[in-house]
């Protein structure tokens, strides 16, 4: 006991050292040290950061394995790295954020009147990607044509991962959709370019591209919309942009799964994928289309055990594809938390369901959104509510999705007396600049990028991160590590 209290006891005097000399970024308080290796970080874990299993069970505690019946695995990709969250403010305020990031290094996310004649901005964040002090990112305005166009209903914007256009996507009062796209880093824009059908109402939209052969441009578009349907209609672009198909149904033709689906996510071998209610009403499930969005096919999620949520955004699977186009989905419970499933085989099969919340007391979820980088390897976001209707932004970091006990790392973002929402049922319902989805990408190095908005300080857009962690993609198996962000840059 003397050894962990001396330990305790040097772990604050290095990071009070450490904080006044500037060489420490993370600024979190630590936890005590758990001893034995696996979990014994330098700096101890700070507090806001779970090492678990699926179903909350408690990694670093062996009892809680014991009676789990798990034996821990924590080798090659399945190995804990020490792992803090913080957020980065945008200075500006955001409504339902889509957020892109090019490999230039920006990073890019929609703010909703903030453009020109009151327009939907396309706000680029500069230096913020493996930045190394505050001061050294800045967020502007890249938006800025002759005649904008009038702001969106639905703010949208969606980076090409193959070409880095940036697409501006906007929804008008649905009576249809207009897109204009920047090949410049947001230095230009097109002229709008109508793409609707006159023949359907046009509501909650979704843009995504992906390299199934096209014509005039290196990616093919696909946008699908909540129409006249029992299902999602959807279109397609085979120049990147300019002009549009008809819409067709987004679902077998006799699907009944309702027309609100999740972000399209186009994948590296060119297939099309989204997620919705089942055909039948019931369950969720991930459609696919093998050629350019023109016909889908149904691939039911496991959700027998979990259910499916009853709440406001609980009309949808979300869906993210990794390196190898292996799928990963998430979906909301019937008990209000975040499950997770991967097929290895686009989709035809899944693997058994995963609840990835904390084991922390957390009444409820919401708002869920996932992404991918490597093969296996995801980033999970979501918001929680740690009592009282404390809303906090969560992240579960997955770094092998195929091992046989996957270790999930989650971070509280924003610190615990930093809450980003404190409204009854926030994480159920529509919620201040949370709007009705957020959104979440992986950068070229493997740092994930979370798009949300701090309710409290205005719905002011922030970009959630790790400042510390595993790396989702690039050459090494950790992250640089960034400078502690939170509510000093709203």
């Amino acid at each position: 006991m003397a050894k962990r209290s001396l330990k305790a006891a040097l772990l604050t005097l290095v990071m009070m050292m450490s904080l006044l000399s500037g060489c420490y970024h993370g600024t979190y308080e630590a936890e005590e040290f758990v001893e034995g290796g696996t979990f014994e970080f330098e700096h101890g874990i700070p507090v806001g950061t779970w090492y678990h299993f699926s179903g909350r069970i408690d990694a670093t505690n062996e009892s809680a394995l014991a009676a789990a019946n798990i034996t821990a695995n924590f080798t090659e990709n399945n190995t804990p790295y020490f792992t803090q969250g913080s957020y980065f403010g945008i200075g500006m305020t955001t409504f339902e954020p889509t957020i892109g990031i090019t490999s230039a290094d920006n990073l890019y996310i929609s703010s909703w009147g903030n453009g020109p004649a009151g327009s939907t901005a396309v706000v680029q964040c500069s230096g913020l990607i493996e930045m190394q002090n505050l001061s050294d990112y800045s967020c502007i305005n890249t938006y800025d044509p002759l005649l904008p166009v009038a702001n969106s209903n639905d703010p949208y914007i969606y980076v090409d991962k193959w070409t880095d256009r940036i697409m501006k996507f906007d929804m008008h009062a649905l009576l249809g959709m207009t897109v204009e796209w920047s090949d410049d880093e947001g230095g230009s824009y097109t002229p709008p370019t109508v793409a609707t059908s006159v023949y359907s109402v046009q509501d909650h939209q979704t843009i995504t591209s992906a390299p199934y052969p096209a014509a005039l441009h290196d990616t093919t578009w696909v946008f699908c919309i909540n129409g006249n349907a029992p299902h999602p209609l959807c279109s397609t672009s085979f120049d990147g942009g300019n002009t549009w198909s008809p819409e067709v149904s987004g679902a077998p033709l006799t699907c009944g799964s309702g027309g609100l689906t999740a972000h399209l996510e186009g994948g590296p071998d060119g297939n099309f994928y989204r997620g919705n209610i089942g055909c039948s009403g019931e369950g969720y499930s991930i459609y696919r289309s093998t050629n350019g969005g023109f016909t889908w096919t149904e691939h039911p999620l496991p959700t027998s055990e979990s259910g499916t949520a009853n709440t406001w955004n609980a009309e949808e699977a979300q869906v993210a594809i990794d390196d190898d186009n292996n799928v990963h989905a998430l979906w909301m419970g019937a008990d209000n938390m975040p499950y997770y499933s991967y097929s290895r085989n686009q989709g035809d099969s899944w693997s058994d369901a995963m609840m990835v919340a904390p084991p922390t007391y957390l009444s409820g979820t919401g708002f869920p959104v996932i992404t991918a980088g490597a093969s296996g390897k995801v980033a999970i976001g979501y918001v929680g509510d740690s009592g009282n209707d404390t809303w906090n932004g969560y992240m579960t970091i997955i770094t092998d999705a195929f091992a046989e006990n996957p270790l999930m790392t989650t971070v509280r973002i924003n610190a615990a007396d930093d809450p980003i929402d404190t409204t009854a049922d926030c994480g159920y319902n529509r919620c201040g600049g949370l709007g009705d989805f957020l959104d979440m990408g992986v950068d070229q190095h493997g740092r994930p990028w979370f798009g949300l908005s701090h309710n409290i300080a205005g719905d002011i857009g922030i970009f959630a991160t790790i400042i510390d962690g595993p790396a989702l993609r690039g050459e090494g198996p950790t992250l640089n590590s960034m400078p502690f962000g939170g509510n000093q840059t709203l």
